[in-house]
């Protein structure tokens, strides 16, 4: 087994049968044991009551931080001739038509995200089993799919990013950086906890969440009651 580390060892006993009532409770807790020798990725790991295998339980959907989750991210742009410049202006860090086909087929994958327009979604089919694994295949649900190249960047490049339920059917997503003032992480996990809640799947029948928990990269779990939310 291995030996746990000073650090972690206080970090435990700060969480250990630990249930927070409240927001601001666990947050002051994960400030606390974001004690690691770099900035931490501040995590919320929700398991729910669904199935995904089944098409009216599953949960995949985009959400826009109020502060963003502190990371900038690179996005490529595969669009026809005429949207190359528009995609450009709009901020892309990647733009390109079969040549940017021909770069991640053989599996030059240097952006975090996928957006294309409609008209070269039919190329890309043969690309799933590369950008499937890596949450990059672009989809209308997620709205790396779009006629509106300026908007949706606008979008994504303001913070919004998908996330979705697990094959386990637990939701694992950042909602910020350790370095973050309290109260906006706290507006942040309030706003992930309510899009969950309000894209609750059609097939969930009772209970939609089981538990909560939030940590930072290095930090232990810690449990919220859901009534937290309430």
């Amino acid at each position: 087994m291995r030996k746990l580390s000073r650090r972690q060892k206080e970090n435990r006993t700060k969480t250990e049968n630990i249930v927070c009532s409240t927001v601001e409770e666990a947050i002051k807790i994960l400030k606390e044991t974001a004690n690691a020798k770099f900035v931490e990725t501040a995590e919320l790991h929700a398991n729910l009551n669904i199935d995904p295998k089944y098409a009216d339980q599953q949960l995949r959907t985009t959400v826009t931080l109020p502060h963003g989750v502190g990371k900038e991210i690179k996005i490529a742009v595969l669009t026809n001739e005429a949207s190359i410049s528009e995609a450009k202006e709009a901020g892309a860090d990647i733009v390109g038509m079969d040549d940017l086909i021909e770069e991640i087929s053989q599996g030059n994958i240097n952006f975090d995200l996928l957006v294309a327009t409609p008209d070269m979604m039919p190329k890309l089919a043969k690309l799933g089993r590369v950008l499937g694994p890596k949450g990059l295949m672009p989809s209308p649900k997620s709205g790396t799919v779009s006629t509106t190249l300026t908007a949706s960047l606008s979008e994504f490049k303001k913070g919004k990013f998908e996330y979705k339920a697990d094959k386990a059917g637990v939701v694992h997503v950042s909602f910020g950086k350790s370095d973050f003032a309290e109260n906006k992480l706290s507006e942040n996990l309030e706003s992930l906890y309510k899009s969950i809640e309000q894209n609750r799947p059609p097939g969930v029948k009772g209970k939609y969440f089981k538990n909560l928990f939030i940590c930072t990269t290095m930090g232990p779990s810690i449990q919220l009651d859901l009534s937290a939310f309430a």
